[in-house]
């Protein structure tokens, strides 16, 4: 429990933490390498492996930024961005590719992305530049979520029912964060262990099963209902809009 403060601590400390973002690599193991980095410095991670895939994602989901890469199958990334930017001009977007050409850089900040980072480059310094982005545009911001009584803001990191503050671990802020960006609809208990923990983790036990206990029961004793969050059986939970 002692290290588990800690964390929690930590976590509030950071800004970047529970942020979506979108990777768009075709390269697959850049790509499981990029998401991984991400999701230890505390993002929600999706990834698209080809620029349609990725224009799919991005019109059902909410993302507070894209990591694009310039080469992609099916669409490349200079029209996945313009196609985004009709729709959304405050998106951070920070285009990726191995060509270090003026004329490159020159196409992918004309299409709308924000920054640009030459292949190879650090995870360090992809996440340097996130935070930049996020500090510096619309996003920044973060609209705060309500659902019911739950108040989440994404960037205080402040979490209350009806009021009450409801003081959560670090996995537990992004694990309702996610039942709330998607409330009133059954979530499969697969799409979340891949968005809040890893699509590689292997833990499918009852550590989603666990952490839903935990939620339920804090909420609870802020004076809420334990059917907040309703199970499904065989399909997954859902947050009550």
């Amino acid at each position: 429990m002692a290290v588990d403060s800690l964390i929690f601590i930590s976590y509030k400390l950071r800004y970047t933490e529970a942020m979506k973002v979108l990777v768009v690599e075709d390269h697959r193991q850049l790509a499981d390498l990029t998401k991984r980095a991400l999701i230890e410095d505390g993002y929600v991670v999706d990834v698209a492996h080809d620029g349609q895939v990725a224009l799919d994602m991005f019109d059902i989901n909410s993302y507070d930024v894209i990591v694009l890469d310039l080469m992609l199958p099916e669409v490349d990334g200079i029209t996945v961005c313009r196609t985004i930017r009709k729709t959304d001009l405050d998106i951070p977007i920070i285009m990726l590719t191995a060509r270090d050409g003026l004329g490159d850089k020159v196409k992918g900040l004309d299409s709308g992305a924000d920054d640009y980072l030459v292949k190879p480059f650090s995870f360090d310094e992809l996440s340097a530049r996130i935070r930049a982005l996020l500090r510096r545009g619309k996003k920044a911001e973060a609209t705060i979520l309500n659902v019911g009584e739950l108040e989440l803001n994404p960037a205080t990191k402040v979490i209350t029912y009806d009021g009450t503050p409801l003081p959560l671990t670090a996995k537990e802020f992004t694990l309702l964060q996610y039942f709330m960006r998607n409330s009133g609809r059954v979530i499969p208990k697969s799409e979340l262990l891949e968005h809040v923990w890893d699509m590689n983790y292997n833990g499918l036990s009852n550590v989603l099963e666990t952490y839903v206990r935990y939620l339920r029961q804090k909420i609870r004793e802020c004076g809420g209902s334990a059917d907040t969050i309703e199970t499904y059986r065989n399909l997954g939970y859902m947050l009550k809009a």
